[in-house]
């Protein structure tokens, strides 16, 4: 069995016709670059934001044509919006139907009576949609690495999960996905028809990561619209079911990356994780910054690694200079949603994949994820006050 090149599926996918039914989608330039890896095809087609919906033939007929080629194992196809053709495609109404992935055709469906808070009634943004079936998408992040942000991100999640409400978490840091190792969770997961995802689940949460779809080694190689493409993938083709929340654990820093999934990602807001000294404050100012420019609420800033608890005597001590976070909070107008100690048991549980909510629900540490998260929930529930705009679905 000879491997498959990168020229072989070009020439196969100039077999599928693009919009315009006369030329194919190759000599129309709307693949991306092809990436092979282990007898797997990842590669995403641009199309204009408003016409994804009515594209998605046309996408899998691209992905049936690249399984069917011999040696290929499996195909990651994904539709990605390209906002200059969407900027260039006519708007019928001053509000733009907010595009529709792949999973955009059963909005009406998932409404759960019961949350006013479901993040149809955000004002839209051109080119987002709504995840069916998820009340609310959160992101966590960071203005650097090193603050903590998945330990916190898990947490938080499984604080969701003990106030009572279903969860999912998404790994969103591509490169250095976390959360198979912080949840203990090995294994591929299982595909429905070929096409959809089952998410994988520990502890009540399911769970999605790039950790579990290939090797460490194959991401590294990804360049930015493969990654955006995975991650929109990871999103609206997972079967997720009913959820209230969905944390996304964004990749740390506040380049490129994060701002493209701020953009694409219908997030109801986002929660800032930053660490006592002020150099890592100016980060956190420029996390904030970049979810303004996006207008993405900012739900608050959680201080991690605040204050250390001594093993042996219980005793606080603030060796961080203590307080940073919240005063900026106050100053800046954003909520400060609590301070998380450094204890040696954060560490060791979320190494061994055991998170503290999870292995000590009534410990000390627990009680503090569980207030982060009901303040962040809490937040979810003040965002949906402003009137809500109509959205007419066709």
């Amino acid at each position: 069995m000879t491997d498959v090149t990168k020229e072989q599926v070009l020439e196969t996918l100039k077999t599928v016709r693009g919009p315009d039914l006369e030329h194919d989608i190759v000599e129309l330039g709307m693949v991306s670059d092809v990436f092979i890896s282990d007898g797997k095809v990842y590669f995403s087609i641009t199309v204009p934001a408003d016409r994804a919906k009515e594209l998605e033939p046309m996408r899998l007929a691209a992905e049936r044509v690249v399984k069917a080629m011999p040696g290929v194992k499996g195909a990651l196809v994904a539709l990605t919006a390209d906002k200059k053709a969407a900027a260039a495609a006519p708007a019928a109404r001053p509000v733009p139907n907010p595009s529709h992935g792949h999973a955009g055709h059963d909005h009406h469906g998932h409404d759960h009576g019961g949350h006013a808070h479901a993040p149809q009634q955000q004002p839209p943004r051109a080119g987002k949609i709504g995840v069916p079936g998820i009340g609310a998408i959160i992101a966590v992040a960071s203005g650097k690495g090193g603050v903590g942000k998945s330990t916190t991100a898990v947490n938080l999640a499984l604080g969701l999960l003990a106030n009572g409400l279903r969860v999912g978490i998404l790994d969103a840091d591509i490169y250095g996905p976390s959360m198979p190792r912080l949840l203990k969770i090995s294994g591929r997961p299982t595909q429905i028809d070929g096409r959809i995802i089952n998410p994988m689940e520990n502890y009540g949460l399911k769970v999605m990561s790039m950790g579990f779809l290939v090797d460490e080694e194959t991401a590294m190689i990804w360049r930015g619209p493969m990654v955006q493409s995975a991650l929109l993938q990871m999103l609206r083709e997972v079967a997720w079911g009913e959820l209230d929340v969905l944390v996304v654990d964004m990749p740390p820093g506040t380049g490129d990356a994060q701002l493209t999934m701020a953009q694409q990602v219908p997030l109801a807001g986002a929660v800032i994780v930053s660490t006592p000294q002020d150099l890592a404050l100016i980060d956190a100012r420029k996390g904030l910054n970049m979810f303004r420019k996006v207008e993405v609420p900012v739900l608050g800033i959680v201080e991690n690694m605040s204050y250390f608890i001594a093993p042996d005597t219980g005793t606080r001590y603030d060796i961080f200079g203590h307080g940073g976070a919240r005063k900026e909070a106050e100053r800046i107008g954003v909520p400060f949603l609590g301070e998380v100690p450094l204890t040696m048991n954060i560490r060791e549980t979320s190494d061994a994949g055991t998170p503290l909510v999870a292995s000590e629900p009534n410990g000390v540490v627990a009680g503090i994820y569980r207030g982060i998260a009901a303040k962040v929930w809490e937040q979810l529930g003040g965002q949906t006050q402003r009137p809500a705009p109509t959205i007419v679905f066709e």
